[in-house]
């Protein structure tokens, strides 16, 4: 299916970006002459709901970083190749407008409600991994086939092996310092990091984020959004990093081990998918070692989740 790339509204885009220093008023009068409604969600961007030329909902998102990390060019990419090969429930790729510091995207505007709120999450996990095995099943190629995604295992094996250790050692005094240590020394015994480190065959398109707040539920159908992490990585990774990001704890561990094989995670790959966990588990340790003080009641969950997963009879080895 070929894509055809439309031509971006460059007057509202202009003011839109003039507005950003023109103070609160002057963005609100632009929302406002140009229809345009803020959307939440959009975190390190802006990202606004337009009704287009032709009346179609957009999505349009402004990216408040630039090209940081390469996030226009991944997403433009990502969904330029998703809807060459047909997939839906993820946003069409309307038009790019990459000139200056704030480049910006439309897309098509996804319909759905958060599917963490859905009534029936288990049907709406069902779909997800419906939808993350459909993309996962496109050909790689162009920017996606190049590079990996930005929360990739690698990112995650460096901050574990060189980024937490130093600020570990700058904090000797500190009562927890010791059985974090401990955690990363049984970590790096298991060989978990070697398993993460080998390179996946065959490698997959992969979203990059596995935020669940990305996610949506419509009908039967779980579609998503936010593909500016986007890259290749492997399928195993992939399911071990949706599971173990801190938006997933609310689901129940017998919910997302029945879901393993609709994620693709088979019998002989489940050795790689548990140092996946392992690492994935760890390496939201040391984000959150960060904020231990301020979010004391997550950090102290999260502990125990990485101690409960290095332990040789947890209910995930099955």
């Amino acid at each position: 299916m070929r894509h055809t790339r439309l031509a971006p509204p460059t007057e509202l885009l202009n003011e839109l970006r003039d507005a950003r220093t023109g103070g609160e008023t002057r963005l609100k009068d632009v929302l406002e002459n140009h229809g345009l409604r803020t959307l939440t969600g959009g975190l390190q961007n802006s990202v606004y709901a337009w009704e287009g030329p032709d009346g179609e909902p957009v999505c349009i998102k402004l990216y408040t970083k630039g090209n940081h990390r390469r996030r226009v060019e991944r997403e433009w990419a990502a969904l330029t190749l998703l809807a060459e090969h047909g997939v839906g429930d993820v946003p069409r790729p309307l038009w790019l407008d990459d000139a200056g510091d704030l480049p910006a995207i439309g897309m098509s505007l996804v319909a759905g409600t958060p599917l963490l709120e859905s009534a029936d999450r288990e049907a709406a996990l069902r779909g997800l991994a419906y939808a993350t095995r459909r993309m996962q099943n496109v050909p790689l190629s162009g920017l996606l086939a190049d590079v990996e995604r930005v929360d990739s295992g690698s990112h995650y094996l460096l901050r574990l092996t060189d980024g937490w250790p130093r600020l570990l050692a700058e904090h000797e005094n500190d009562p927890l310092t010791r059985d974090m240590r401990a955690l990363l020394t049984a970590w790096h015994d298991s060989g978990d990091a070697e398993l993460v480190r080998e390179k996946a065959d065959p490698a997959v398109f992969s979203r990059g984020d596995s935020n669940l707040l990305n996610w949506l539920r419509d009908g039967d159908r779980s579609p998503c959004v936010d593909f500016e992490y986007s890259g290749h990585s492997g399928v195993s990774f992939d399911a071990a990093d949706l599971i173990e990001h801190i938006s997933a704890r609310e689901i129940p561990d017998s919910t997302w081990i029945a879901l393993l094989p609709d994620l693709g995670v088979t019998a002989a790959d489940r050795h790689r998918f548990l140092a996946a966990q392992r690492t994935c588990a760890l390496r939201w340790l040391a984000v959150l070692w960060k904020q231990r003080h301020t979010r004391a009641a997550r950090f102290a969950a999260q502990h125990a989740r990485v101690r409960l997963l290095q332990r040789p009879d947890n209910p995930w080895r099955g």
